[in-house]
């Protein structure tokens, strides 16, 4: 510098440049996603850092050293700060995925309502089936013949009050619309009904099971483990909300053996008329979860509860045991025809 007019020059421009970039690093920030934020925060932690080590090798005044203590600190708050502002926490859903997964059944033979039961939303490829046992359909040795069926459905993720009812066919032409099967042990006990796209409320919100959720992978579910029966108990539920509740389970029987030469299983809860059809779920040692919303194995349909004729109903308590048909059967009941 020639002279000190021109030194205090240079220090107003030098102070504008910073008052300038002051200005600029707010709206940075403020316009910068919440992982570029915390990505920027590390870094400049880790280079500041680096800079205090070369600073103490240098001839370098306390001020210059505490004005950029200073800076650090500020530009820190300010990336915790506009993070804070800028983009809160995204609010946790309202509910467990599992419970939009399943509704209520209720039949009807007309206007006359006949039974409740429970079922559950199962995918495949673009096609929508409402699960659920046969005999909620038809039961012949039960005079119980419904035309058709009423399900409930959310509309609203976030007020689950909100609420639309769904009604479907059982027949067509004089012909049953639902989808069951046999198997070596006879008639399996879960029918498939599809759910047109059209029946359903443009705003419908809920969640569906698929093949993946059949997908054992590297589970080995075992005696014991413990499972949820989610459904509607005698009809109970929250008719504020709309939802199932859910019966601890666990698995009473071999897991993958045929009980009985039949295609189910043995599970041991407490469960009521109404339970019909209910998911039998176990939760997933290691789920996905950024890509699957419902972190469970779909091991079964819940159908009947187990008791032995031979039981003194004075002496002996029942069994509290229950029948849960094998699920990997909808891989059948849910193919293109």
């Amino acid at each position: 510098m020639k002279n000190l007019q021109e030194a205090t020059e240079r220090i107003c421009e030098l102070k504008g440049s910073l008052i300038a970039l002051d200005s600029l690093l707010p709206a940075l920030i403020e316009q910068s996603s919440a992982a570029v934020r915390a990505s920027v925060k590390r870094s400049l932690e880790v280079h500041a850092e680096a800079a205090r080590t070369v600073m103490l090798h240098t001839d370098i005044s306390e001020l210059a050293l505490a004005s950029f203590e200073r800076d650090i600190a500020r530009n820190l708050a300010l990336l915790e700060r506009r993070g804070a502002s800028r983009e809160p926490a995204a609010a946790p859903p309202p509910v467990e995925a599992l419970l939009m997964a399943t509704s209520r059944v209720t039949t009807f033979f007309g206007s006359r309502v006949l039974t409740s039961a429970s079922g559950f939303f199962f995918r495949r490829g673009e096609r929508l089936f409402i699960i659920t046992n046969r005999h909620v359909f038809i039961d012949a040795d039960n005079a119980h013949f419904p035309d058709r069926i009423e399900l409930g459905v959310h509309t609203d993720a976030r007020d689950l009050t909100r609420h639309a009812t769904v009604s479907l066919p059982l027949y067509r032409d004089g012909l049953g619309l639902w989808r069951d099967a046999k198997d070596s042990g006879g008639e399996v006990d879960v029918a498939a009904l599809e759910i047109p796209a059209s029946a359903l409320p443009a705003d419908a919100v809920l969640q569906a099971f698929d093949t993946s959720h059949l997908d054992q992978g590297d589970e080995i579910v075992q005696m014991g483990d413990a499972l949820a029966i989610v459904g509607f108990p005698l009809g109970f539920h929250d008719t504020i909300h709309h939802l199932a509740v859910s019966r601890s389970a666990s698995v009473a029987s071999a897991f993958g053996v045929r009980f009985q030469q039949k295609g189910w299983f043995l599970t041991d809860a407490r469960t009521h008329r109404g339970s019909s059809g209910a998911p039998v779920v176990r939760r997933r040692t290691h789920p996905d979860l950024r890509r699957d919303a419902l972190p469970w194995q779909l091991l079964g349909i819940h159908s009947t509860r187990m008791d032995m004729k031979s039981r003194d109903k004075d002496e002996d308590e029942s069994l509290g045991l229950n029948c849960a048909w094998y699920a990997d059967v909808l891989l059948a009941l849910t193919e293109s025809s």
